[in-house]
């Protein structure tokens, strides 16, 4: 096949004349100091080569074979690289090469040459590619607390994939879903990760060079305790508070005047670092809306709210530092003190964060840069609050905070993904980010033009024919038939979770159109998958196919509700009956679908928000005339 389809694109290829014809009993040489740090990289690419061309390939780590035995060569070279994890691959009609100064850049050239095999088979074009990345670190952070924690069947493969697309850093981002021993009672009924578990993806991480960064919230996101008697005295209040849309409830943010609050999360640490090789953590303490609303009302008035917040984040980050790891924090609390970013620690990451097309990366990067303060940029999926995806939203975040953080010098570009409101959404209704933040990240100018959709069904789905990329893309899009538009969610999430109010000016004909984007959108599921790459799992394309199906009738289930509640239908009695009998139906494939990726703590909760609707649906009370 002549057409590459590569993720990410390279930062140069260059295409010379000749295909290399690939034939059975060659060696793949692993040719550095340390032979052993290459072999996982030449296992994979031997799989691949049985699996794609037919051929079986022997390794061998003597450094000078006749040259006619040579298949490929893995070299590590270091004094030719000045970046660690940059690569040369060259495909010639006698042999193919990937020379790297490192073995992680060993690896990235290996994979590359892998997703070259499953285009091309034993018949590759001669080629010449020269790559490196633009962001030291690129990463994924899953949320795992509200409610999904997927199974380690499911971690694994997602490393597997995001592997493949060069991606080095994962997070799981945590509040009450680790099993720590001392706590019991905050992750009893969460299904949790436990201390093995991460000991085992951690191994498995490092063979990918994938670092697996630990991740708990420290300050605010803290309800999951709070509210057990036992941490209840910890928090900031107990009650209503004012957050930027309205009010909330507590108990949401640990106190920090409370020296029992930093006094747990050293307890955190003491269980949950030794589980990591990172030396980094990330510590949360976003979105502590409610400091200076309760017991720090004094401390705020007399200090500031930022001070405060200063203050305890710098305590912080002196326990994390004693400890010999690299503090990363949320940075969307100190950037509303702006006064305060110079007064952060020279070491500590600031972790920049927004999710709209529009969010202001220039200004934010300008000043974390301006400081002298290392930051990251950290876009979104736009899966979550929104069913289907937010797929043109998702998109623009993601490029605006490569071209941005790219400009500023940011030290890493973090993709997150979220599970706000019982996590609806499914795994891959996120991969269109993730493919997407994988390609800008590692070369914008490269990668700025991708097409997303071919590059999202191919490496995400094995689908070459670029249908299931398509289903992803629209069902994505449908929410824009609807003028009116939401931070961080769509209209028809919120028709089937919010009050009527947080919908208002919806119009029946808008969700009428956006029934016949829904079906637009998956008319490739009823044509089915094409040929499918070499290696790829029947089983999950199948999956894939149900998670999808059932994301649309979701949305078409929205459509209707609406359409319900704005008296548009000729026979209300009738259509009130069809969607309680399609809710049932909705709710049952969703546990299906739900326990197929992810363990059965948090399913209840989650389906719990499915209950309220119900109460639209059940016929109206008959009234009697009294005589």
């Amino acid at each position: 096949m002549d057409e590459l389809n590569l993720l990410p694109t390279p930062r140069e290829l260059r295409r010379v004349d000749g295909r290399s014809i690939l034939e059975n009993d060659r060696l793949i040489v692993l040719d550095g100091a340390e032979p052993d740090r290459l072999l996982f990289t030449a296992t994979r690419v031997k799989d691949a080569l049985r699996a794609a061309a037919n051929v079986d390939w022997a390794l061998s780590a003597v450094a000078d074979p006749p040259p006619a035995e040579v298949g490929l060569r893995l070299r590590v070279v270091p004094e030719r690289f000045s970046h660690d994890q940059a690569y040369e691959l060259v495909v010639s009609p006698d042999d193919i090469v990937v020379e790297a100064g490192t073995p992680q850049g060993v690896f990235y050239g290996a994979v590359t040459l892998i997703q070259l095999l499953e285009q091309a088979g034993a018949s590759l074009p001669c080629l010449r590619i020269s790559d490196r990345p633009d962001f030291v670190d690129r990463g994924v952070m899953l949320d795992v607390s509200r409610d999904k924690v997927p199974t380690m069947e499911t971690l694994y493969r997602l490393v597997d994939r995001l592997a493949s697309w060069k991606i080095n850093q994962l997070q799981l981002y945590t509040e009450h879903t680790f099993a720590y021993r001392h706590h019991p009672e905050v992750w009893a009924k969460a299904s949790p990760l436990t201390g093995e578990e991460i000991l085992r993806l951690d191994a498995y991480c490092r063979e990918r060079f994938i670092e697996l960064v630990p991740n708990q919230n420290s300050f605010g996101h803290m309800q999951r305790w709070l509210t057990h008697e036992r941490y209840a005295g910890l928090a900031e209040l107990h009650g209503e508070f004012t957050v930027p849309w309205g009010t909330a409830q507590g108990p949401f943010s640990l106190s920090p005047v409370d020296p029992g609050s930093i006094e747990l999360i050293r307890g955190l640490f003491d269980e949950l670092l030794p589980h990591f090789t990172s030396r980094r953590v990330n510590v949360g303490c976003d979105e502590t809306f409610d400091l200076g609303q309760g017991r720090s009302k004094q401390a705020c008035a007399e200090r500031g709210v930022g001070r405060v917040y200063l203050d305890f984040l710098l305590q912080i980050h002196r326990d994390v530092s004693a400890r010999g790891f690299t503090m990363q924090f949320w940075g969307d609390i100190i950037e509303k003190h702006p006064e305060l970013i110079p007064e952060l620690p020279e070491d500590a990451i600031a972790l920049g964060w927004g999710y709209e097309a529009d969010h202001p990366f220039a200004s934010l990067c300008e000043q974390y840069a301006a400081a002298g303060v290392p930051f990251y940029v950290c876009p979104g999926t736009s899966s979550w609050c929104s069913i289907g995806g937010r797929s043109e939203n998702a998109l623009g975040n993601l490029r605006n905070a490569a071209e941005n953080g790219l400009r500023h010098g940011a030290l890493g570009y973090l993709i997150t993904d979220w599970g706000d409101l019982g996590h609806w959404q499914v795994l891959p209704v996120s991969h269109l980010g993730f493919v997407a933040g994988a390609a800008y990240s590692w070369a914008w100018e490269a990668n700025r033009s991708l097409d997303v959709v071919k590059a999202l069904s191919w490496h995400a789905f094995g689908d070459p024919s670029g249908r299931m990329g398509r289903v992803a893309y629209r069902l994505g899009d449908v929410h824009r038939r609807i003028e009116k538009t939401i931070f961080n969610a769509t209209p028809l999430f919120w028709i089937m979770q919010g009050s009527r109010q947080q919908w208002e000016g919806v119009t029946p004909d808008e969700l009428r159109a956006t029934l016949d984007a829904i079906d637009e959108a998956v008319t490739d599921l009823a044509v089915g998958p094409g040929t499918a790459a070499p290696g790829r799992d029947a089983a999950e394309a199948d999956l894939v196919r149900a998670e999808f199906a059932n994301t649309a009738r979701l949305l078409r289930h929205a459509c209707r509700r609406g359409l319900l509640l704005l008296e548009a239908e000729p026979d209300p009695a009738s259509v009130k009956r069809e969607l309680a009998t399609d809710l049932s139906e909705l709710v049952e494939e969703y546990r299906r679908l739900w326990l197929a990726r992810n363990r059965p703590g948090g399913l209840d909760d989650s389906v719990a928000r499915f209950e309220p609707l119900y109460a639209d649906y059940r016929p109206s009370p008959t009234i009697t005339a009294q005589k």
